[in-house]
């Protein structure tokens, strides 16, 4: 299963160190593949790393896309992770 979505970033700094570490950890109890695209960069949101390369502020849009097998249950907690601003 595959599944995308957008997610607006709310917190007010936008996708710096806390919030990848928070997803990449977030993400360990899952086994989807899952990527963030943002302004054409592509990444593995697994790597906190990766996160850090997209650059993402406040306010920015990111598609989010989710495949596996427990996509559906991976991409919930994601967006809830995104909608509570990672405790910001």
């Amino acid at each position: 299963m595959k599944i995308l979505r957008y997610v607006k970033i709310k917190n007010s700094y936008g996708l710096h160190a806390r919030p990848a570490a928070m997803i990449a950890k977030l993400l360990q109890a899952f086994q989807s593949k899952v990527y963030f695209i943002y302004l054409k960069k592509i990444v593995d949101a697994r790597s906190i790393m990766n996160i850090l390369l997209l650059e993402a502020p406040q306010h920015s849009l990111i598609q989010i896309v989710v495949e596996g097998e427990d996509a559906r249950e991976t991409m919930d907690k994601l967006l809830e992770t995104f909608e509570m601003r990672f405790g910001d």
